[in-house]
């Protein structure tokens, strides 16, 4: 799920002359935020800025800003696709400012060095020759402008026709291996399940690595039509059981599966919730909001303040189906700038004109409204194949106890017989062994998936169709 970020933004004013502080600007620059480590590399030819950033634990690539903006002692740094936007000032030879992404907003001040290149400790990730076929593949969705989505298949070479799975990813932009932090969890899961006799499809989302089309305007259900576009692939081959394709499906890849099977009931014959939604959106988000605030040790005053303002803000949106984007976004606008002024004070520098247009830009976005007023029991109900769902009693993004017993009530008016729910102690949303569970937590943790979990869910398919 988005994860959402949580500060108390103090504003420092120091002025220094206009010269200085443009060439100062010039050169790698390192920050980080919430333990994720970000560096910026500013170029200045001629007055003109330009800059590119890198997540070094999810890439080792450099993005390209769409802006490098300089006034004086501030900069403002800008990358539309991934909804970024970074505003600091020279202060003392640091940029002291603000990150936000999407709706979040968080401090992050910027020192004038390269980063140290740090290899992280990733012993489960595998590593070449594999014990299996291992092929690369590309299927079209005919319901997205024929857009060509490419995956890796991996099929045992000692099972004759085997089950196969669709690993469906988490919300934002995803590559096939569900990369983040420099955890491969996808390449993880599908390796010890082609190992245990289970072919494996994975693929990145569209708009990201070899895979066409955008993520923009794009919500939940148009991510399904990529999955049903993946079914209709693997019937066509010959060396898979056609008859056994299921689904797993992380978090919002684990509401994208139900609406799959909702519209192809005949083609799933399985389905595998990873920390998946259970609640409709709304609910689903403002106790992620709530539990990552508390986790970050934010204030009970300010923590109450910002929860009403959300849910006052969710019960605008789920209320507006009839509104345009740009005319839900001014009426949000106009109840965010009226509730700022009632914010308690260390509150009041987040809530400036620019935050305020920024969240509800992406409050107001096609897959924000639809995940909001989306509610998973709809399409849930009509799930009538085997179905195992996990969540980690750790999980902060999709809390595990509410969710898990949102889906049971879903099959219970079903009567589904087949199903198994487990609240597993000690994981967080990605399935580490964890203290927190909090995000901070995903890129220190060696640990990439839990192995007891991964034995849980091959040992759940086999018993059922090997």
């Amino acid at each position: 799920m988005k994860k959402i970020l949580n500060s108390t933004i103090h504003i420092i004013v120091l002025f220094c002359s206009i010269g200085l502080c443009s060439q100062e600007f010039e050169g790698s620059w390192t920050g980080g935020i919430q333990g994720m480590p970000l560096v910026f590399e500013i170029s200045n030819t001629e007055g003109n800025y330009t800059a590119k950033m890198q997540s070094p634990s999810q890439s080792k690539s450099f993005l390209p800003m769409d802006t490098a903006t300089v006034e004086g002692n501030k900069i403002t740094l800008v990358l539309h696709a991934y909804k970024i936007k970074y505003e600091g000032e020279f202060i003392d030879g640091k940029i002291m400012g603000t990150f936000s992404q999407g709706v979040g907003s968080a401090e992050m001040n910027l020192e004038k060095k390269a980063r140290e290149e740090l290899t992280p400790n990733r012993p489960q990730e595998p590593k070449a020759p594999f014990p299996y076929q291992v092929e690369e593949v590309f299927f079209t969705n005919p319901k997205a402008n024929n857009i060509q989505l490419a995956g890796t298949l991996t099929i045992p070479r000692d099972v004759k026709r085997p089950p196969v799975l669709i690993l469906i990813s988490g919300s934002g932009p995803q590559d096939r291996n569900e990369e983040l932090f420099d955890h491969k969890p996808f390449l993880v899961l599908a390796d010890y399940l082609t190992k245990n006799g289970v072919a494996v499809l994975r693929y990145d989302d569209r708009g990201v690595a070899a895979s066409e089309g955008t993520q923009k305007g794009a919500t939940s259900a148009d991510f399904a039509t990529d999955v049903a576009a993946a079914i209709a692939y693997l019937k066509t081959r010959k060396d898979i059981n056609k008859k056994q394709i299921g689904l797993i499906g992380h978090s919002e890849g684990g509401l994208i599966a139900p609406i799959v099977i909702a519209n192809n009931q005949k083609d799933v014959a399985f389905f595998v919730s990873l920390a998946g939604p259970g609640l409709r959106g709304d609910q689903v988000l403002l106790s992620q909001m709530r539990k990552g605030a508390e986790l970050s040790g934010a204030p009970e005053n300010e923590l109450d303040f910002e929860m009403n303002l959300m849910d006052q803000l969710f019960k605008k949106i789920i209320a507006s189906t009839d509104s345009s984007n740009e005319a839900l976004q001014k009426e949000l606008q106009i109840m965010m700038t009226a509730a700022a002024t009632k914010a308690p004070a260390a509150l009041q520098p987040k809530y400036s004109p620019s935050f305020i247009t920024a969240m509800t830009k992406e409050f107001s976005n096609n897959w924000m409204r639809f995940f909001l007023t989306y509610d998973p029991a709809i399409n849930l109900q009509k799930v009538t194949c085997p179905v195992l769902a996990i969540n980690g009693s750790l999980d902060y993004q999709v809390l595990s106890d509410s969710n898990l017993s949102g889906m049971e009530s879903a099959f219970l008016k079903v009567k589904n017989e087949d199903v198994t729910l487990k609240n597993l102690p000690g994981l967080n949303h990605l399935f580490q062994n964890a203290k927190t569970g909090s995000g901070e937590e995903y890129g220190q943790i060696e640990e990439t998936f839990d192995p007891v979990t991964l034995q849980l869910i091959g040992s759940w398919i086999k018993d059922r169709f090997n």
